[in-house]
């Protein structure tokens, strides 16, 4: 089995009156593609601001384990110590409830993209790539400083971001609009871009809201062979809202249900799309006669199979 990555454990989010997730608890290994979807306002955004440090949650622990695994006492004992990053045994171990979200991009290595495209849309496309390995850049320029006197250590750093950046486009199938403003790409090219992007700080998880919305059959095809790339070759954990069914089954390796805040199902994509629960939840139904209506249907479909 592949070692946990990501824990969430009993979060809750609330505003006000508002129960946005109702204690969600799931995991996300590492190297595996984990889908959250669920109908509109279940509150799957919110879990990816839990996740990210742009909410503070209510209530709950999300443990990242950025190197090796996130064994249950380790987490324990950090959580006791009443800090929110440890090296353990296994390796750096984050409470990222505990963090700022600029703290999680940097030092936990979560990075991700939002349903609306945030490209820098007046900068080149190679420009977008580059500005993301700023963190590295601002260290070897000294502050500006050593970038200002074109010392070597600052060239010898800018030439790997552009090398880095370079070697994204070519994955993505832009190198030859490196020098394009990002604004003037198709829509499809933009989305890649900024998972490109996002991929240049260097990930241990990749946090994507709804990459496919808008996307056409061919560049949802695109998309999911640049994601299996991204688990496969990068061996980075994805963690993805998404609303295309389609690019849920094909790639994800697990599935999180979520219905007005609470979990209603998980596992493997072919468990998920059977399950009455969450038939029920995309369709309406909300009683428990429409569930066995709908388990009733699933039956007889099944029955009437050659």
């Amino acid at each position: 089995m592949s070692a946990t990555l990501l824990t969430v454990e009993h979060l809750t989010m609330r505003f006000s009156g508002l129960v946005a997730v109702d204690d969600l608890s799931f995991e996300v290994k590492r190297g595996d593609i984990t889908a959250l979807i669920g109908p509109n306002g279940a509150g799957k955004t919110t879990v990816f601001n839990c996740v990210t440090g742009f909410y503070k949650p209510t209530r709950g622990r999300l443990a990242l384990a950025r190197d090796g695994e996130a064994i249950a006492s380790d987490v324990e004992k950090l959580t006791r110590s009443g800090r929110r990053h440890a090296r353990m045994a296994s390796g750096d171990l984050y409470l990222l409830e505990r963090m700022p979200d600029h703290e999680i991009a940097r030092r936990a290595r979560v990075a991700r993209t939002f349903q609306n495209i945030r490209l820098f849309q007046g900068m080149t496309v190679l420009e977008n790539l580059v500005v993301a390995q700023h963190n590295a850049l601002m260290r070897a320029s000294g502050l500006t400083v050593f970038g200002l006197l074109g010392l070597p250590n600052w060239r010898a750093a800018e030439r790997r971001a552009v090398a880095k950046a370079t070697a994204w486009l070519e994955r993505i199938g832009l190198v030859d609009r490196a020098d394009d403003p990002a604004g003037d790409l198709p829509y499809g090219d933009q989305r890649r871009l900024e998972i490109a992007r996002a991929m240049c700080t260097d990930p241990v998880l990749l946090c994507l809201d709804e990459p496919a919305a808008g996307l056409n059959p061919r560049e949802s095809a695109d998309l999911n062979a640049l994601l299996r790339s991204i688990r496969d070759a990068d061996g980075v954990s994805i963690l993805l809202i998404e609303h295309d069914m389609s690019v849920v089954m094909e790639i994800s390796d697990r599935v999180v249900v979520l219905e007005y805040g609470r979990k209603i199902c998980e596992g493997p994509p072919e468990l998920v799309r059977n399950d009455p629960r969450v038939i029920a939840a995309y369709l309406g139904v909300d009683d428990e006669a429409g569930v066995a209506a709908v388990e009733t249907e699933i039956a007889a479909a099944g029955d009437a199979a050659p």
